[in-house]
């Protein structure tokens, strides 16, 4: 009951993902990201340990398909499992287990792909990559949020969405951002309103590590 995407913005080397589903704290469980190396999503009966494995394979110098292989052939309960790995040069890769429930489906763009589980339509996928896609101007935590909003609108999951999370990497080891919304009614409304918040500021709190110095007061 959930759908999400990775992407990289081949202008900045930004990488992130946008993730909402039914369920409470989507965002410390499904998407895992590491600037300069790529991301990985794990959904539908999660195992939360398939993103930092992922990632390790990725430094490895795997490409993203070559990630998805070895998660697979590694995992005992694979056909549980939804995956979809972003690899540095934006090549992507995404696996359906045979037990991940239907309507399940996936999309692929330019540096991006997009799964989903129990959906109310096959066509959530494409509509969220049609989504960053068009955004093409913006900035990638925008582009994402703009995906789920464009997910939701073709359907979303069967079921109410109740949690959602949005990340994205960049230069350093934290992140540039990691905002999420729990047991919402609307959890992409919130996070919507926390991102337009939080764009502003997300300069600020870099520099507040970097350059304390010189950071502005927030």
């Amino acid at each position: 009951m959930t759908f999400s995407l990775i992407a990289r913005c081949p202008r900045t080397g930004q990488i992130g993902a946008a993730v909402t589903t039914s369920s409470i704290a989507v965002g410390s469980r499904c998407a895992f990201a590491a600037p300069g190396i790529g991301a990985v999503l794990t959904q539908h009966r999660t195992d939360p340990r398939l993103g930092p494995r992922g990632l390790d394979l990725l430094r490895s110098g795997c490409s993203a398909a070559e990630t998805v292989a070895a998660l697979v052939a590694s995992t005992p309960e694979e056909r549980w499992r939804q995956l979809a790995v972003l690899d540095a040069a934006g090549r992507t890769a995404h696996h359906h287990g045979a037990r991940v429930k239907p309507e399940r489906g996936a999309a692929h763009g330019p540096g991006v792909v997009a799964v989903g589980n129990i959906l109310a339509s096959a066509a959530v996928p494409e509509a969220m990559v049609a989504g960053f896609l068009a955004a093409e101007a913006a900035p990638l935590a925008e582009r994402l949020l703009r995906a789920l909003e464009a997910g939701e609108a073709a359907g979303g999951e069967h079921g109410e969405v109740t949690s959602a999370s949005l990340l994205v990497m960049w230069r350093e080891a934290f992140p540039y951002v990691d905002l999420r919304v729990d047991k919402a009614a609307a959890p992409l409304t919130g996070l919507r309103a926390l991102w337009e918040e939080y764009a502003p500021l997300a300069d600020g709190f870099v520099q507040r590590a970097l350059a304390p110095d010189d950071a502005p007061v927030i």
